[in-house]
């Protein structure tokens, strides 16, 4: 059986840009992730905070330009740390 590579690290706190998303509206947004629940990012940016659904976006971290499917980080992140 193959194992899914997941992003075992904690996010809160790194700034994210959507670099994809089933969403037309959320392209672009930049932000620190401030927030994260099992279905949904919480993004500050310079216009407020902005809620959007793991399952439709790919974040990429600014600092190191990792892309990140949200689909495959799609559990609590508490979880997601377990392993």
């Amino acid at each position: 059986m193959a194992r899914t590579t997941t992003y075992p690290h904690e996010l809160i706190g790194k700034n994210v840009r959507v670099v994809a998303s089933l969403n037309s509206a959320n392209l672009g947004i930049t932000g620190t992730l401030v927030d994260e629940t099992k279905n949904t990012f919480v993004i500050e940016t310079d216009k407020g905070m902005k809620t959007i659904l793991k399952n439709n976006v790919t974040i990429a971290l600014t600092e190191t330009g990792k892309e990140i499917t949200g689909r495959d980080v799609s559990k609590r992140p508490e979880d997601r740390l377990k392993g």
